[in-house]
């Protein structure tokens, strides 16, 4: 059963080291995030498991000590997903990396921890199924959800400006802080997927794992710098 959630964003500019100069402009939303683990910590689960975008060759269940790495972004930095160094043949994609950050920052000693990949075009039902998986894989499961809203807010965003994107975000952002469970299953992917919205998938998979639930929800964070949306949501 769900007993917590975090949905945090998932740009490696999270992490200082690859912002590098620029590392100060996302302070508040790298706090906002261990204060969000810190929701998971508290909620004392049986096992995390940390819900992220991945490409074809990163989807699917990636095991508790899973390695990934920021060389791809210019910088010589490891992550391990969890604290067992049994290791993994798989690397982990960039969001579950920036989750496998996160939690050490946090020093996260809690339950074991493993990794979900989810196809950014997997169908809404799709996402639901695999989320009520994961809410049976143990009698209390918490989830780190990563995803970002719209790239398309700004004429200099990644995705150019498009002017469904503010109230793309505006839902979104209302659904996560509200933990409004119906409001995340009527996500259309198609115009998510034009808006470049890594989280919509993800944030499917969180509704699917809370169905039948009326979880409590608080919004920590909500901006969008560099014209993307980047929120940070607690459910308990």
């Amino acid at each position: 059963m769900l007993v917590a959630a975090a949905v945090c964003p998932c740009p490696p500019l999270l992490v200082p080291e690859v912002a590098a100069g620029a590392a100060s402009e996302l302070d508040s939303a790298r706090a906002a995030c261990l204060d969000a683990v810190g929701v998971l910590a508290a909620a004392r689960p049986d096992l995390l498991i940390a819900v992220g975008p991945a490409g074809a060759a990163d989807q699917g269940v990636h095991a508790e000590g899973a390695t990934g790495s920021f060389s791809g972004f210019g910088v010589d930095l490891r992550v391990r997903l969890g604290t067992s160094d049994a290791g993994s043949g798989r690397r982990l994609p960039p969001s579950l990396s920036v989750a496998a950050w996160l939690l050490d920052r946090a020093e996260w000693a809690g339950a074991p921890v493993e990794g979900l990949g989810v196809g950014e075009l997997l169908e809404p039902e799709a996402c639901l199924a695999a989320g009520r998986e994961l809410a049976g894989r143990a009698e209390r499961v918490a989830l780190l959800v990563m995803g970002d809203g719209s790239a398309c807010r700004t004429l200099k965003a990644p995705g150019y400006l498009d002017e469904r994107a503010a109230g793309f975000d505006a839902a979104a952002a209302r659904a996560l802080g509200t933990a409004d469970v119906a409001a995340l299953k009527a996500l259309d992917a198609r115009p998510a997927h034009e808006l470049k919205a890594s989280g919509r998938a993800p944030w499917q998979v969180l509704a699917g794992a809370a169905d039948g639930m009326e979880p409590g929800g608080q919004l920590l964070y909500d901006d969008a710098p560099y014209g993307v949306g980047y929120y940070v949501a607690t459910w308990s």
